[in-house]
């Protein structure tokens, strides 16, 4: 029986990542290719496949990849992993339906004139989803800071936040676009303006934290957008223009 096997090409598009994701889950043992053929290229069994799907899993509940490389180390047995890992799906379904009736409710409510409740529009909302990841990686000061910071604005101030995030990356990808490099003035001039996006959430904008955040852009799938939306190698654009703004400017 010939064992099926998949380019990392394949893979990537297949799970909605990059291969430059998974380039680096080969690099930091995470994810090694079943073998490198001749030509270079990686290719992956299904057992890599599985392991795989339960590394994005993971991801999706908020650990960082050294939890996740621990997780999968102390479990042997997938079948049970994968149990597991259906449970927390079906939770969080289970969540997510709620917030559609809740909206629902509210939809319902504010056509037919009738009065609001809070519990009903507030049921299945989570925003702490993010709390073990920001704790895990800058502590729990830094969280508490910037859920309070981010619980205490309006909507309007919210979507104009988020809006702001969007006009950055867009504005990383012109000047790429431009030929600029990432020392340039610039795209310093950019890094600056994330560098300020960041000042109000309450957390210390170190040098090393600032560096650091910028290598998430390459290592984190999550940020794989940045490519998809202004072309390959935006991401590590992005991470080299931060780590000259840290060295320039930022003290640890």
């Amino acid at each position: 029986m010939v064992r099926k096997e998949w380019s990392i090409q394949d893979i990537a598009r297949s799970a909605g990542t990059t291969s430059r994701t998974l380039r680096h889950y080969d690099a930091i043992g995470l994810l090694p290719p079943t073998r490198i053929g001749s030509n270079g290229y990686r290719y992956y069994d299904e057992t890599s496949l599985v392991r795989l799907q339960r590394i994005l899993l993971l991801r999706e509940l908020g650990l960082g990849l050294p939890a996740i490389a621990e997780v999968l180390d102390g479990q042997s047995d997938g079948v049970a992993a994968l149990e597991t890992h259906l449970a927390l799906l079906k939770q969080e379904q289970r969540r997510i339906g709620r917030q559609i009736d809740s909206v629902r409710t509210t939809l319902r409510k504010l056509k037919g004139g009738e009065q609001l409740m809070a519990e009903e529009m507030f049921d299945g909302f989570d925003h702490t989803q993010y709390e073990e990841e920001v704790t895990q990686r800058w502590g729990a000061e830094a969280y508490r800071k910037g859920d309070q910071w981010w619980s205490s604005l309006s909507a309007a101030e919210k979507k104009a936040h988020q809006q702001e995030q969007v006009d950055i990356g867009f504005a990383f990808g012109a000047a790429r676009d431009a030929g600029h490099d990432a020392g340039s003035t610039e795209t310093q001039a950019v890094t600056a303006r994330l560098h300020e996006w960041l000042k109000p959430t309450g957390m210390e904008i170190s040098k090393g934290y600032f560096a650091g955040l910028g290598e998430m852009y390459v290592a984190d799938p999550r940020y794989g957008a940045y490519d998809e939306k202004h072309g390959p190698g935006t991401a590590e654009y992005i991470r080299d223009a931060m780590k000259i703004y840290a060295e320039r400017n930022l003290t640890d």
